[in-house]
């Protein structure tokens, strides 16, 4: 079956939001910790780590679990706003005069408080960083993103752009290399432009996990790279999730600055570094090669690994999602993810297919001219 745009682009929207949905409940904690606090493996929607979420630290006050979304899916939502405002390939300044604006004027549902406020309120402090910097600051949004810390908080919403850019994963690594300029630097920059390859890879017609990875790594640099291939010879010799957990780990754990405590970071975490990555994107593709590409095996490889793992499952659910189309991601699942956070999963995905078709009809037009323009330039000897 030959999927359209909108089937791989509900893939990857869906499937970010629900892998995030499972993910969130046990994000923070080990995979002994989960297996202890669930008696097993999770293998679904789950409800909170504490009964007493309102209170309970170092949690509180998020109602994480029972199907709810986090800000991995509220930012990705976000961006696709801005997608649908400006019709056309986004970079820095759209960050700064649409995104921006949207996190601190409108309020929204926001599940895992229960209540309708400002996103601001919900999302981290890395993602608060865009918001001080370039609306009070006046920061150049290109640079905007310097001095901020260096997590995954670029990386995590960077589907659209590989929507946005489908089947063309080079102009989705630049695309949201220049984005994430106002949010991120260093390797966390770098995993907004490899992750959003990684999505724009999937929609290639006959794409495989191995294939997608192979793309990944033909564009990350510096220790985004080594990382991805660290973690891609060890996923080739695992079939299922159990067996690659503590050896996915072992082989991102030289890149990764938090260190083995994801509570209590070493010293030298989350700051500016040719020899890092960011743990969540390499660890992503590792389950996905283990996965073969199939959605559920990777989304739940991702949320057992424990550490940062809603948006591990993010990741690995959008590029699954993307490579299979929505029908493999499960429906009982999407149902309850968006019920239970009372978000519409697929108008956003519609609205953004219907601009990445607006988007490539530019972009045919743009390059006409320059054709046109460079065969005269050409001729003119």
């Amino acid at each position: 079956m030959t999927l359209t745009l909108e089937d791989r682009a509900r893939g990857a929207l869906v499937g970010a939001a629900v892998g995030d949905a499972l993910g969130g409940p046990v994000e923070g904690w080990t995979p002994d910790q989960i297996v202890e606090r669930h008696g097993g493996r999770v293998h679904g929607i789950v409800g909170p780590w504490y009964e007493d979420w309102r209170t309970a630290r170092p949690i509180a006050p998020y109602h994480k679990g029972d199907g709810h979304v986090t800000d991995d899916t509220l930012m990705t939502h976000a961006l696709v706003r801005v997608y649908e405002a400006v019709r056309d390939h986004l970079d820095a300044y759209a960050i700064a005069e649409h995104l921006v604006p949207d996190l601190m004027s409108t309020p929204r549902w926001i599940p895992e408080l229960e209540a309708e406020v400002l996103p601001l309120q919900r999302i981290f402090l890395a993602e608060k960083w865009i918001v001080t910097r370039l609306h009070y600051a006046h920061a150049d949004p290109r640079e905007a993103g310097n001095g901020n810390i260096v997590n995954c908080g670029a990386a995590m919403y960077m589907a659209p752009v590989g929507i946005a850019n489908a089947g063309n994963p080079a102009g989705a690594y630049a695309e949201a290399l220049d984005i994430a300029g106002a949010h991120q630097s260093s390797y966390g920059r770098e995993a907004a432009g490899v992750f959003a390859a990684a999505v724009a890879a999937a929609c290639v017609p006959g794409a495989t996990a191995a294939s997608v990875v192979d793309t990944a790594l033909s564009l990350a640099k510096d220790g985004t790279r080594e990382a991805i291939a660290a973690v891609r010879e060890v996923a080739s010799g695992h079939r299922d999730f159990e067996s690659a957990l503590a050896p996915l780990r072992a082989a991102v754990a030289p890149y990764d600055s938090v260190g083995p405590d994801y509570r209590a970071p070493s010293l030298d975490a989350r700051r500016p570094s040719r020899l890092h990555s960011i743990e969540e994107l390499p660890v992503a593709l590792g389950m996905l090669l283990v996965a073969d590409g199939r959605y559920e095996i990777a989304v739940l490889g991702a949320v057992n690994y424990g550490r940062d793992c809603d948006s591990i499952a993010t990741m690995a659910g959008a590029i699954a999602g993307a490579l299979g189309g929505e029908a493999v991601v499960p429906a009982a699942w999407a149902k309850q993810v968006a019920e239970a956070s009372r978000l519409d999963l697929h108008a956003p995905a519609e609205a953004l297919a219907a601009v990445a078709r607006e988007i490539f009809a530019l972009d045919r037009s743009r390059r006409r001219s320059h054709e046109s323009a460079f065969t005269a330039l050409a001729a003119d000897r």
